[in-house]
């Protein structure tokens, strides 16, 4: 091998151990680093770097920029590849300083030669110096901690997620957020977490009470400006309720603008709130609302006669909103079908294929509401297999208030399409026996597909009219009359109510129905031990078809009297109406609105058949309770004496009426009568003739 180059390589050391010695100037290097602080503050602590040529002499910037200063004489490199060491220098530390060996044996070595008597306390305990990364001096390393070697990332922050105001927090909260939660501490959270809820509650409440109030002042201010404008003190236009020959004028010319009949809308419903604050001079009430109902019937698109009927329903403002949820339809719900499935599972199944639903509410535990699809509803595997029924809200109330129960006898006299039939049947776990009618047979096609979809096999479909029903067959535990009817309930689905409906029509369907509820009271077995229900709704809100139908049916039947229908929601029936006063029970029949509920125009009432000699003999002693007979002298004395004694009952002479009466109530249960053995009993003048 060649010579080893100059300044490459320095000569191999000795292995036998240098004798240790110290100079006598103690000029170290921490003594030269305070006088230079001393003379110019260094924004971090001395660090030790190697020289370039890496062999192992550290100093420091600070040292060679202390000792350029002050011309101190520099360590110097000779040829050979040694180099001079400071008289006041530590030959041990400058040995180890030789050798490239990582930095934490450096740290673990001996550390007395660092010098730790003379070094500054404040410097190892002070917080931890950031790195200088404007420093042009890229061969500098950052400065190492004599501590540990641990990175700042270390030590994570105890709150993650910090609290509202750090002053409002206090320790025992922080203790509480920090330690685990335990079966100890969990009611204690919980009951924490109740008081903070309340409390949030309580101030909500009283933010809405400002709000409202703060309204109705505005509201009140607002009514006051309006008041001023009418009395011409700005210049904003008054409003005008045209006189009969501007609405003439109007209509020859094509009819009002969109616009101004919303305005005149608006405005009358504003002045029919405070009449006697806002109303013209010399104009009445019935003038302001012939006009909003001809604004209503031209805007909607009623018919005069139907938009009134409908107006006088509500108060004015609430009749807006009634008339404008008819515009928009109703959401699309669903029942589910017990028979096959569970409503969870159905709610699965459907969402995975795209469809967003969830529960209907919490008075039905079947009902699920569609808000949108990527499938169609009414063609997936689950409706084909049977295991939902596309079905309004609306129509499971009336099955809920009828709760028929298993293994009764139950008759619908209208069915089709079968939503409410197959409902029961679902509640009725398939046992029992539910005979589903629709007089039209046309009908009934639909009906008898949705009952074999469903599964149900305790249907059996007939075509009957519905009056004839007592004659056909009777005996049932409970009856479910969905009548026919206006449909002003269902006008967001047949918008053709609007204008073919007139008051022929509406007094045809209250007669039809009157006759309906009679045969459906009459078709109940009153002796059942488990019913005697009949239950009578519509899809209608006028009040021939719904009230007048329930109080004709109290006054024809006495052994029948309304029950609470067992619905949590709905509005109570009307026990008055313009001049017409109802049976003050007719209050526990239900109603429901589109713009309230939000789903179809209902009416539900609920009835308990009693039997009938019971229920006349109570009626008859309520009567003689209430109207006492007064007797004179006179009538005791002259009349009572001429009155023949009664001698006893003639079994011959009743037994006709008994047998006839037999027939009656076998005719009633569904059984075929035997042939009459005898003629048919005399009439009451042959009877008195034959006397």
């Amino acid at each position: 091998m060649g010579r080893r180059a100059k300044n490459k390589q320095a000569p191999p050391e000795s292995l036998d151990p240098k004798p240790e010695w110290t100079s006598k100037k103690r000029l170290g290097k921490r003594k030269a680093e305070a006088d230079d602080i001393d003379e110019k503050p260094s924004p971090r602590p001395s660090k030790k770097v190697r020289d370039l040529n890496g062999k192992g002499k550290e100093t420091t910037k600070m040292d060679r920029s202390s000792s350029k200063k002050e011309g101190k004489k520099q360590p110097k490199v000779v040829e050979d590849g040694w180099e001079d060491v400071e008289e006041g220098g530590d030959l041990k530390t400058h040995a180890k300083s030789l050798f490239d060996d990582d930095e934490d044996d450096e740290l673990e070595g001996d550390l007395d030669a660092l010098a730790f008597d003379e070094v500054d306390d404040d410097l190892l305990q002070g917080p931890p110096q950031e790195f200088d990364f404007d420093s042009d001096d890229d061969d500098v390393p950052p400065p190492v901690s004599l501590k540990s070697k641990k990175s700042k990332q270390a030590e994570r922050p105890r709150k993650i997620i910090p609290t509202l105001s750090d002053a409002s927090s206090s320790v025992e909260d922080e203790d509480e957020d920090d330690e685990p939660v335990t079966m100890d501490n969990m009611a204690q959270r919980s009951r924490k977490l109740e008081a903070q809820a309340a409390a949030e509650a309580e101030i909500d409440l009283e933010e809405a009470q400002a709000d409202a109030q703060l309204a109705e002042d505005e509201e009140d201010d607002v009514d006051m400006d309006a008041d001023e404008d009418n009395n011409g003190d700005m210049d904003v236009e008054p409003f005008h309720l045209p006189t009969a020959s501007e609405i003439e004028q109007e209509k020859a010319t094509g009819g009002p603008d969109i616009q101004l009949v919303q305005r005149r809308m608006r405005e009358c419903v504003r002045v029919l709130a405070k009449f006697n604050r806002r109303a013209e001079k010399g104009r009445s009430r019935s003038e302001y609302v012939d006009q909003i109902v001809a604004d209503i019937a031209s805007y909607y698109g009623y018919n005069e006669f139907l938009a009134e009927k409908l107006f006088l329903l509500f108060p004015v403002h609430e009749a807006i909103e009634f008339f404008e949820s008819n515009e928009a339809p109703r959401p699309v719900t669903i029942r589910t079908n017990t028979l096959k499935t569970r409503r969870r599972d159905l709610a699965q199944g459907l969402v995975n294929r795209g469809v967003n639903l969830e529960p209907i509410g919490k008075w039905t535990n079947v009902g699920l509401q569609v808000f949108e699809s990527n499938v169609p509803i009414g063609a997936t595997p689950e409706y084909l297999a049977g295991h939902y029924m596309l079905q309004a809200a609306s129509s499971f109330l009336p099955v809920i208030a009828l709760a028929p129960q298993p293994n009764e006898r139950v008759l619908d006299m209208a069915s089709a399409p079968g939503g409410k039939t197959t409902h029961m049947a679902a509640l009725m776990q398939n046992t029992g026996v539910i005979f589903a009618n629709d007089a039209n047979k046309t009908r009934t096609k639909s009906l008898t597909a949705n009952v074999h979809r469903l599964g149900c096999k305790n249907v059996v479909v007939c075509s009957y009219d519905g009056r004839e029903f007592p004659k056909v067959m009777g005996g049932f535990d409970r009856v479910l009359l969905d009548a026919p009817c206006s449909g002003t309930g269902v006008i967001s689905k047949d918008p053709s109510v609007k204008v073919n409906k007139s008051d022929r029509d509406f007094t045809l369907l209250s007669h039809l129905q009157k006759q309906l509820i009679l045969c459906a009271i009459d078709s109940v077995n009153p002796e059942s031990k488990t019913g005697g229900y009949m239950v009578y709704s519509t899809c209608s809100v006028t009040v021939e078809e719904n009230e007048a139908v329930v109080d004709y049916a109290l006054k024809k039947r006495p052994n029948v009297k309304l029950m609470d229908t067992g619905l949590e929601f709905g509005v109570e029936g009307f026990t008055k109406y313009r001049g017409k006063t109802f049976n003050p029970s007719v209050k526990l029949t239900r109603r429901f609105y589109p713009h309230v509920h939000n789903m179809d125009g209902f009416f539900v009432a609920k009835f308990k058949v009693e039997k009938r000699s019971k229920a006349l003999a109570v009626a008859r002693e309520k009567e003689a309770v209430e109207e006492p007979v007064l007797v004179d002298e006179e009538f005791m004395t002259d009349v009572i004496p001429t009155i023949p004694a009664f001698k006893g009952f003639d079994a011959e002479e009743d037994r006709p009426y008994l047998e006839e009466a037999k027939r009656k109530r076998m005719k009633a249960k569904g059984l075929r009568p035997p042939p009459r053995s005898k003629a048919a009993p005399p009439s009451a003048n042959v009877v008195e003739a034959e006397a």
